[in-house]
């Protein structure tokens, strides 16, 4: 099979949609059919929800400042030797 017959399988007419609606009608029954859509629906909404997410994030990190480096505290101070003494 070449690459044009294997896009054109990929493609669904109104016949084979209708024929896959009518096998899952079969299958499940008038009864289940609008609880499944129902969960596919969520679903697509839930990752939808999630890809816009992502992107949201990726694109504050894109316009986001780097944060700037800060400078390494000055070195301690060593205690007086008159305090040593006491101690």
């Amino acid at each position: 099979m070449n690459d044009i017959d294997s896009m054109l399988l990929a493609f669904l007419g109104w016949p084979e949609i209708v024929g896959i609606l009518l096998v899952l009608l079969l299958l499940f029954g008038a009864k289940k059919l609008p609880e499944l859509a129902r969960g596919l629906g969520k679903g697509i909404n839930e990752f939808k929800r999630a890809t816009r997410d992502v992107q949201d994030e990726i694109q504050r990190a894109v316009e986001e400042e780097p944060p700037r480096p800060t400078p390494p505290p000055p070195p301690a101070a060593s205690p007086a030797p008159s305090q040593q003494a006491k101690g």
